[in-house]
């Protein structure tokens, strides 16, 4: 894995990182249609154009490959997404075809060490799939071509899980994350539900056998992958960095300091600290604590940050081959009256309640885990990393965050993004949108830090303001969406809801990933909606005058996953878009062709929008 401080790779990839703008500009869209007809619910639309520091540059969706797709000069090659088990051979859907995954998330384009150009593209699936692909560019247009493609072997780390959203550190590597990690829990009761238990086709077996064949402490890491050529690449699962259902981690220019979001409901937000620059193999974890200064809208904190402990790589891996979720934690039923849970627990059990279910008040008290007869800093690490979450919640950070999504970094404003898919559930006070109070599954137990008025399943994505240290110590909603019905927390039905659309189409509806151009004012806003959207959107925001401006569309039932922009690659910028299971989300029955399930990884390209920069 790379470890070196000044890496001159592609340019475009480090002027997100640096401390001040590289470059100062202007950008403008053309506003993209709203999607009326059928077949414009089918297409991808896109801006006409965009105006670049005075300069009308046309614009239009590319597509580098879609799910099932083979590279150009590999016409025999592999397919793009198929998915194989843990010995390599390729696994089988119920009618004998191969299985292809359409659930294409993160793709990132990184230069090898040999000079060329590659893209890294995760899969969304169980079991999960990350792809190399090598890329040409064009030298006049900027476009780019797929010459070849292949699944990367994670079969040493019993394979990969739900490969979500990602970044691309300083240093020129690819992190990746493993979403909706598999609940420990389940395997102590054997009750393990089918979404976990799908995993066990990879080791060959039935998913009835999951629990004799899977370990549930082997995913929910970030993963990071280092290029050299096509052949040669380096995967490292960072389990120093605890284990979450990971959308993403974000390095700051620090190339110490990431950022951690969990996704789902009651989640936390978390920091991890690396001991050495451009190594993330071993480090400090923390856990956000919400300390709210208003209870309206989506509401304003201060931060504080409760330390979690130190782990490496190494501890952690033999960890997970030692300790169950039994040797970690003894667990006992909260305390009620007449059927109602009172939010206590008995004496010696710490009262959380914390994702994995929807809502879970939970009385744990920690083991002496490793039998050593006294309860000490070392089962506290061992707690962290395989249970990190709940141990989170035990020692006082918050989790009560519902569906914390994608992270990016301006260097205009030294300050992070982070999106909310939603403002609700935990996020409020004994209360949930749409449904009668109280609510109290969400707040029962633990100590419900964030007690917002209302809810807002539109979303808001927020800011936080950044330290020297790039550590955050507030947060504050920068944008929200605006909802039109009285479920998605408008306080009455709004005349303009015509059925379909439940958040205003002139706003965000459930922001997912998002990314940042730096020097332009301008943050990039994906959506990951059914009801709120019929179809999904990205958004180009201006962060100086708040002008929110469509620029792109999907067809139905997709979700834009993972935007990712680059401002200089030889000259070109780059915004990935990559739309992820058409007519999955919703509208299945639009489905008319079944090749038309098959998700997008693709593109909009622009001029050179910086100066490559070296990392210092």
């Amino acid at each position: 894995m790379r470890t070196r401080l000044s890496y001159a790779a592609i340019g475009a990839l480090f002027t997100i990182g640096l401390s001040t703008a590289a470059h100062t500009g202007e950008i403008a869209f053309a506003e993209a249609p709203i999607p009326v007809t059928d077949a414009q619910k089918r297409a991808i639309l896109t801006s006409e154009y965009a105006i670049v520091d005075g300069a009308r540059v046309p614009i239009s969706y590319h597509s580098i490959l879609r799910s099932g797709d083979r590279g150009a000069n590999d016409p025999n090659g592999f397919r793009f997404g198929q998915l194989y088990d843990i010995s390599g051979s390729p696994l089988l859907s119920e009618d004998g075809s191969p299985r292809i995954a359409n659930g294409n998330d993160f793709t990132s384009f990184l230069e090898g060490n040999d000079g060329d150009l590659y893209m890294v593209s995760h899969f969304e699936s169980r079991p999960g799939a990350v792809y190399l692909t090598e890329l040409a560019q064009d030298s006049e247009t900027g476009l780019l071509t797929a010459l070849r493609t292949r699944p990367l072997d994670l079969s040493r780390f019993n394979g990969g899980w739900v490969h979500c959203a990602g970044s691309v550190t300083p240093w020129g590597t690819h992190l990746g994350s493993e979403e909706y990690e598999p609940d420990a829990k389940q395997w102590r009761d054997d009750e393990i539900s089918d979404y976990n238990a799908s995993m066990a086709q990879y080791f060959g077996a039935d998913p009835s056998n999951a629990r004799s064949v899977m370990n549930p402490y082997d995913y929910g890491y970030p993963i990071e992958i280092d290029v050299s050529d096509y052949d040669n690449v380096e995967i490292a699962k960072h389990y120093a960095m605890g284990r979450i259902a990971l959308e993403l981690g974000y390095v700051m220019p620090d190339q110490k300091t990431v950022y951690l979001s969990d996704d789902g409901t009651n989640v936390g937000l978390f920091r991890f600290v690396a001991d050495r620059p451009g190594q993330l193999d071993a480090g400090s974890l923390w856990v956000a604590q919400w300390n709210q200064k208003t209870p309206y809208g989506a509401g304003v904190a201060t931060l504080n940050w409760v330390a979690l402990g130190w782990a490496t790589d190494g501890q952690v891996r033999d960890w997970i081959n030692r300790y169950t979720f039994a040797d970690i934690f003894d667990e006992a039923e909260p305390l009620s009256e007449d059927d109602k849970d009172l939010g206590t627990c008995p004496e010696g059990y710490t009262s959380i309640n914390a994702g994995h279910d929807d809502g879970d008040h939970q009385c744990l008290a920690l083991r002496d885990v490793n039998a050593d007869g006294v309860i000490n800093y070392t089962d506290e690490a061992i707690a962290s990393r395989l249970e990190t979450r709940r141990w989170a919640a035990m020692q006082g950070g918050t989790t009560e965050f519902r569906k914390m999504e994608g992270i990016t970094y301006s260097p205009d404003h030294h300050q992070l993004f982070i999106a909310m898919s939603e403002v609700d559930r935990g996020m409020l006070d004994f209360a949930r949108t749409g449904k009668e109070s109280p609510y109290p599954k969400y707040d029962v137990g633990g100590p419900n830090h964030i007690t917002l008025k209302n809810g807002n399943v539109c979303g808001a994505v927020y800011g936080l303001h950044l330290d020297g240290h790039h550590t955050a110590f507030d947060l504050f909603p920068v944008i929200t969406g605006t909802p039109l019905t009285v479920d998605y927390g408008a306080a009455a039905e709004s005349p303009e809801f015509e059925g379909v659309n439940k958040c205003d189409l002139d706003g965000i509806a459930n922001p997912d990933n998002i990314t940042y151009v730096p020097g332009y004012s301008t943050l990039i806003i994906g959506e990951d909606t059914s009801s709120g959207h019929q179809n999904d959107m990205i958004w180009a925001f201006n962060t100086e005058t708040r002008e929110l401006t469509r620029i792109q569309t999907t067809p139905y039932g997709s979700e834009t996953t993972s935007p990712y922009f680059y401002p200089n690659i030889n000259g070109f910028a780059y915004l990935t878009s990559v739309v992820q299971h058409p007519y999955g989300e919703s509208d299945r029955d639009q489905l008319k062709n079944p090749s038309d399930r098959f998700g997008y990884t693709g593109y909009l390209v622009l001029p050179a929008m910086g100066e490559p920069q070296r990392v210092q």
